[in-house]
């Protein structure tokens, strides 16, 4: 009910590019989200979610994160979790666009799950860096079976609770973070303030799922406010925030 009133509320303040003043933000409403190529990529990410979709195996799920609002055992089938939790293909059609448009070299993903929206990433700039986190171990063999399969190279992915493996990377920025895991509002913010000092003036933060509860829709809120956060993009599904020094501190609400 909470996501539902929540659409509605959004559906009223959204706009198309007709609403957008801001030129970084219409170019990358009208270049981005509204390019409607049918690029060749999209099929190997149908591909992938329908063999996904269409696999009866099960699986053991360790939970690290919320939890599921479906389902009520760990032992679950893999298209399950396609269909319940898994990025769906607008969603990562809409990825592919946004890493094919920004080029970022350094890319973290915190909670690979299945691995279709770390895919869609790995085919739209095949020569970034993506680091990938997965607290669940059968999850993540699912995963880095289709890497493996359709030859990926450019991932690299790891086991384990997101702060710890983030504290081990050596990387001391990111062009992009997709924080896709653990949808409560004090570990996004808790995962948001430990990755902040990593953001340059060009990052692109991404936060999956922030109506799925009142608490996200908090945690956003209080990333908006941020000082060093400048834009921010919401799609509703999606809450996109950027540093641009450039840019006048300015929210918007854009119809994907």
């Amino acid at each position: 009910m909470y996501q539902f009133i929540a659409y509605l509320k959004f559906l009223l303040k959204a706009s198309n590019q007709h609403g957008v003043h801001s030129p970084f933000v219409y170019h990358l409403v009208t270049k981005c989200f509204y390019d409607r190529s049918d690029h060749e990529a999209y099929a190997d990410l149908a591909s992938y979610r329908s063999e996904l979709l269409n696999n009866a195996d099960s699986i053991h799920i360790t939970e690290f994160g919320s939890g599921s609002k479906v389902f009520k055992s760990d032992e679950r089938h893999i298209k399950a979790i396609a269909k319940t939790s898994g990025t769906s293909l607008r969603n990562a059609k809409l990825l592919f666009r946004i890493v094919r448009y920004f080029q970022p070299q350094e890319v973290l993903e915190l909670g690979t799950n299945l691995g279709i929206g770390t895919q869609a990433m790995a085919l739209a700039h095949p020569q970034a860096n993506i680091t990938t986190i997965e607290g669940c171990p059968e999850l993540l063999k699912v995963a880095n079976r289709n890497f493996s399969d359709r030859k990926l190279s450019n991932i690299k992915s790891l086991q384990g609770s997101f702060k710890d493996k983030i504290q081990e990377l050596p990387q001391s920025t990111w062009d992009l973070i997709f924080f896709d895991g653990h949808h409560s509002k004090d570990a996004t913010l808790a995962y948001f303030d430990l990755l902040l000092p990593t953001a340059h003036n060009d990052s692109v933060f991404i936060f999956d799922d922030i109506y799925w509860s009142k608490g996200m829709t908090e945690a956003w809120d209080i990333i908006k406010k941020h000082p060093q956060v400048t834009v921010t993009v919401d799609t509703f599904n999606w809450g996109i925030a950027f540093f641009r020094k450039e840019q006048l501190k300015e929210h918007f609400k854009i119809r994907v």
